[in-house]
């Protein structure tokens, strides 16, 4: 840089640092301050105003972790001369950075309304009230501890009320009126967009040279001594320079103000529940004096639980939702996690989200708003459409390691071939704050250029940070259209998403799933709360299907309040913080404890609607709530008679043990090791030499992000473990594992058909920083392995032949993994486990074989110290020679177990519906939602293939209509034709889910 060059940004940058900052507020009055400590959870105003209060001082200490001061501030409303606003000045003890992550504010009037709230970067409160009138404000201020410091991650106590501590965490700082100098505020703001944009244009650049003159001008036409009487004068200086126009072919930015806030995270639930209150009552305060800001949220859970803390507040969203200024995105309960839920917990996303925002709102958002989920499932873009909506958006696949995504804007297909419009915005963040940097980056790396220069970038402080402010909407105006700048305008996401479609007429298509090249430890952190959200799962299925057979064949009640609120406890669960295994411990207690009581419920709701449909007799019925028959039991039906176990032999023998039937043959080593397996075929399924059920314990001290990242490099060198028997049965042997300061037991078993091996795993883990996996090395050369995913699965490479196979070295499964050649397999099917390795195995000379790794546990030190510490089991069945189809009837096994009634009347239950062939599921069977009466079935084609399926009612079903995701019906045409047998023909094409009525 030229030194007269480099001069002049220097005394600019002084300027702006040192000059102009404390000029911006005049006339300061301190207000008087008292406080009172809630000693417990947060209270009402209304309780917290009754409180006695006591003096406080600026300097004094405040603030146990998590606990609350309420401050009562009163003193007299400034009186404004022409150019001023009176506005009060809080400062609970903010630093600099970090909004979010530290204290925050709420602050009432008098009367206990909500104003807004204070955050570190948002410390001022306009006054409304009369000038020179009595001022009493209150504000609500939570000791938010910073959990995560300065991102080094490092164990914390502070992520529990219970080991938080008692020791003050912030200073009470300042609490002032003062006069807003409005002139001296927007020359600020025209310093902040210059210099931010000047810094973005080459060296070379004659716009940059006339950028730094124009501010070198400006700034010395400040007068140190009258700041403020020459404000004006330096902005008629910069006025040339932000009135050039952005040229013609300008990158154009859609800014739309929205605020990311993690449904639990560093935090707890209740704490997130104070976050949008405080979030949103400052967009409000914005919407009052600027009649163009747009903003928007997402999570129907938020604005629900707005409407029950707050409702004075959520009545005035609601005014600004009809406005069409505050607006509803998303169209999910929660922002969740997409690998992890099922099938049906992802369609419940849609619709309790959707129908939420119909009932309060009466709007439906058609895009789906996820920017900071941990990698994307390919069976949403299907779900999504599916629901009616048409768009998605994210943003965390910037985060990749090693892979750059292809596109920004482009058509996302599906599994089923369901394609739906998506952004990635270029921008990087979801947090912008329009700066010069952000708007320059995202026309910077924008991919489409030539094709379409459109382009969305997310503004606004997320988690407490407090949202947009006005500042951000001052940079919004002022690159409307300035050279050297993309064009901005303030937006909306549907405003965006109908412009970028008229746009960009043929995108390119990516295809499958879209897997984040990072986090992929959060396929298995915090085990017990993955085992609660699966077995939720299973539960919620078996409520509503005997609870709807139930209904139809005895009449009785169907309890739509009781499974809806065990639903809301679980899709809170899956946001994408809360199930990945990503927060602190004070999540993981609530979660636990809800997973508890919804279970303990869902059971009631189970035992009830089978004790009805059983009747009163002398016999023992069995009811099976799969979607395939087991051990002779009809698919979502009972009977009284079921198919005895295969018989199975143990034997000693070699050194070890040998489990069989008729059907199977298993070695057991001494220590517990499978050193063969053989089915039907005769063929050996462990690879030569290898033993499977491998426990292997590795390193586990990943870089950065420790509860969310697995590294590559702490997969090498692992432990192996070796166990001892301690028991054995007529078709069980037992082993004990002891390492460390845990043990792991693991009883070997016959599938109750003799076809498979079963594997129950009880682990008393105490471990730090290690990763435990169980290995199975299969004698089968597959290039590809299936994975469950939600209604379906997925085919990935077990080799590494590209830098995009090399970064699936951890993924996520569902209740099944398939490994096979032509005509011979294998499958490893599981009752709570999610991550997953498969590679390929072999020698120098020849590949041999494929490992399949399960990850069972983790102990990462960060953000919960103690994650993962304790008791926990694991189920897994192991079957050679199998199908895709028989993995998948291992999974529904696994999660769906069979339940016996005794004292039964009735020889059986039929199924209220049956499909024909079985590679076509019912995934879920419930009465529909507008308690009409009709039955609702969730259908899915499972193997990949167009398939010719026919439906048979079980009851007196009138007629039989396709609806989305919400029920309504699918089009014009959607009542489904019936066949002269009184059933009816459905069509499906590969993975395609169908949702169907049943009308009673």
């Amino acid at each position: 840089m030229h030194p007269d060059r480099e001069l002049a940004e220097r005394r600019i940058a002084r300027f702006l640092a040192q000059r102009l900052p404390p000029q911006l507020w005049t006339s300061l009055s301190p207000l008087q301050a008292e406080a009172w400590d809630c000693p417990g959870e947060p209270v009402s105003f209304a309780e917290a105003a009754e409180q006695a209060y006591q003096p406080v001082l600026p300097g004094a200490r405040w603030g146990k972790p998590w606990h609350t001061t309420w401050f009562r501030l009163t003193g007299t409303v400034p009186v404004p001369a022409p150019g001023f606003a009176a506005e009060a000045l809080v400062d609970l003890g903010f630093s600099a950075d970090m909004p979010g992550f530290q204290a925050e504010g709420l602050v009432y009037d008098a009367d206990g309304r909500v104003l807004k709230a204070l955050e570190s970067t948002n410390m001022a409160v306009p006054l409304e009230q009369e000038p020179g009138s009595a001022l009493l404000l209150w504000v609500e201020a939570a000791a938010t501890p910073n959990v995560i410091g300065d991102f080094s991650f490092r164990p914390t106590p502070l992520g529990s009320w219970d080991t938080a501590g008692e020791e003050p965490l912030y200073v009470f700082r300042r609490a002032d009126t003062a006069l807003l100098d409005e002139q001296v505020w927007n020359l600020a703001q025209d310093f902040s967009v210059l210099w931010g944009l000047m810094h973005e244009l080459p060296m070379d650049s004659p716009r940059r040279h006339d950028l730094l003159r124009a501010m070198e001008r400006a700034a010395a036409a400040v007068a140190p001594e009258d700041v403020s009487g020459t404000a004006g004068r330096a902005r008629a200086l910069l006025e040339e320079a932000l009135s050039a126009p952005a040229a013609s072919s300008a990158h154009r930015i859609h800014a739309v103000g929205h605020a990311h806030i993690d449904s639990a995270w560093l935090w707890p639930v209740r704490e997130t529940r104070r976050k949008v209150a405080r979030t949103f009552s400052n967009v409000l305060a914005l919407m009052d004096t600027d009649p163009d800001f747009v903003f928007t949220a997402s999570s129907a859970q938020q604005y629900a639980w707005l409407e029950e803390d707050h409702p004075e507040l959520f009545a005035r969203v609601a005014a600004r939702v009809a406005e069409g200024r505050f607006v509803p995105a998303g169209g999910m309960w929660v922002e969740a996690d997409t690998n992890l839920p099922s099938g049906e917990s992802l369609v419940r996303q849609f619709t309790f989200g959707k129908r939420y925002f119909l009932e309060a709102f009466g709007v439906e958002p058609l895009d789906v708003w996820l920017p900071d989920s941990f990698g994307y499932s390919g069976a949403l873009p299907q779900l999504i459409r599916a629901a009616g909506s048409r768009w998605f958006l994210t943003q965390k696949l910037s985060w990749n390691e090693s892979d750059v995504m292809p596109h920004h804007t482009f058509l996302w297909e599906g599994i089923d071939g369901t394609r739906v419009f998506t952004h990635f915005p270029p921008v990087d963040t979801y947090n912008s704050a329009l700066t010069g940097q952000e708007l320059a980056r995202a026309q910077r790396q924008f991919r489409e250029k030539g094709a379409t220069n459109l382009s969305l970038v997310p503004f606004g402080w997320g988690d407490g940070g407090g949202g947009p402010t006005r500042e951000m909407l001052a940079a919004a105006y002022r690159t409307a259209s300035l050279e050297g700048s993309p064009r901005v305008q303030l937006s909306s996401p549907r405003s965006f998403f109908e412009t970028a479609e008229r746009d960009y007429a043929d995108p390119p298509v990516w295809s499958g799933e879209m897997y984040l090249q990072f986090h992929r430890g959060t396929y298995t952190s915090q085990a017990r709360t993955k085992r609660g959200n699966r077995r939720s799962e299973a539960l919620l299925h078996e409520a509503e299907l005997w609870a709807a057979t139930a209904a139809v064949r005895c009449g009785t009640d169907y309890p739509y309040q009781e499974l809806d609120a065990a639903w809301k406890t679980v899709l809170l669960g899956q946001f994408h913080d809360i199930l990945p295994g990503s927060s602190i411990a004070w999540v993981y207690e609530d979660a636990e404890r809800e997973y508890a009581g919804a279970a303990a419920h869902l059971e009631r709701i189970i035992a009830r609607a089978q004790r009805v449909l059983a009747g009163e007799g002398n016999a023992v019925l069995t009811f099976n709530a799969a979607p395939v028959r087991l051990r002779g039991i009809p698919a979502m039906g009972g009977e009284a008679e079921m198919a005895a176990p295969a018989a199975a032999r143990l034997e000693a023998g070699d050194g070890g043990w040998q489990l069989s039937s008729d059907h199977l043959t298993a070695r057991v080593s001494s220590t517990g090791a499978i050193t063969s397996l053989r089915g039907d075929s005769g063929r050996e399924l462990v690879v030569p030499g290898e033993v499977a059920n491998h426990f292997q314990l590795f390193r586990d001290t990943p870089n950065q992000w420790d509860a969310w990242d697995i590294d590559a490099a702490d997969r090498t060198a692992p432990v192996s473990l070796h166990g001892v028997m301690t028991g054995s049965g007529d078709r069980s042997v037992t082993f004990k594992y002891k390492f460390g300061s845990s043990a792991v037991t693991q009883t070997l078993s016959l599938s109750p058909d003799g076809r498979a091996l079963d594997l129950d795993i009880e682990a008393d883990w105490h471990e730090e920083q290690k990763l435990l996996k169980l290995g199975f090395p299969l004698a089968v050369l597959a290039d590809r392995a299936s994975a469950e995913i939600q209604f379906g699965h997925v085919q990935r490479p077990t080799h590494e032949n590209t830098s995009w196979d090399h970064a699936r070295f951890e993924v996520p499964a569902h209740r099944w993994i398939h490994a096979g050649e032509h005509g011979r397999g294998a499958s490893l099917a599981n009752d709570s486990t999610y991550g997953y390795d498969i590679t390929r195995t072999g020698t120098r000379d020849a590949g041999t074989g494929t490992l399949l790794r399960a990850s069972l546990l983790r102990a990462p030190l960060f953000p919960d110290p103690g994650a993962d510490q304790g008791v926990h089991t694991f189920r897994f069945s192991l079957r050679p020679d199998a199908t895709v189809a028989e993995a998948v009837q291992d999974g529904y096994r696994l999660n769906l177990p069979l339940r016996t009634v005794a004292g039964a009347g009735a020889g059986s239950v039929p199924p209220l519906a049956v499909l024909t062939p079985s590679s076509v599921l019912v995934e879920t069977v419930k009465l529909a939602d507008d308690r009409s009466g009709d039955v609702v079935l969730r259908l899915y084609e499972s193997l990949g293939g167009h398939t010719s399926a026919v439906l048979t009612a079980g009851f007196a079903a009138r007629a039989a209509a396709a609806t989305d995701l919400l029920e309504r019906p699918a089009a014009a045409g959607a009542e489904i034709p019936r066949r002269a047998d009184g059933r009816w023909d459905l069509e499906f094409r590969p993975f395609e889910v169908k949702t169907v009525r049943l009308l009673r």
